[in-house]
């Protein structure tokens, strides 16, 4: 096999790697999302950090620790900052969970759940 044809392969096997997300940040994504029962405050969360209320924090399924993800409420456009310190939502067709300080400021209200827009920043 000569040099340009190895080339070639090597650049269509990093098209379809990077294409698949692999090494890549999330785009953005909307969905429902929801927020932790008051009564969790306290509680270890998969980081090892505690779960602060009233902090701005979230759980997510994949992104890693640490992780800033920008959330906007699709009903009344508000948004707000959050770090990802925890795994889940584990309840079907949600895609995260928010800090009840992050519900708060999104005016999530006492429904819980709302449509809204998640991006990596």
């Amino acid at each position: 096999m000569n040099n340009t044809v190895a080339k070639c392969i090597c650049a269509v096997g990093l098209m379809v790697f990077t294409s698949a997300g692999v090494g890549s940040e999330m785009g953005p994504a909307e969905g429902v999302i929801s927020y932790y029962a008051d009564a969790l405050h306290g509680n270890a969360t998969a980081s090892g950090e505690k779960y602060d209320k009233n902090k701005m924090t979230a759980a997510h399924k994949t992104l890693a620790f640490g992780t800033r993800v920008r959330v906007t409420n699709l009903d009344n456009g508000k948004s707000v900052l959050v770090v990802v310190n925890d795994r889940g939502p584990f309840v079907e067709g949600r895609i995260l969970d928010v800090s009840r300080s992050a519900a708060d400021q999104l005016d999530m209200g006492d429904v819980g759940l709302v449509k809204a827009r998640i991006a990596v920043q």
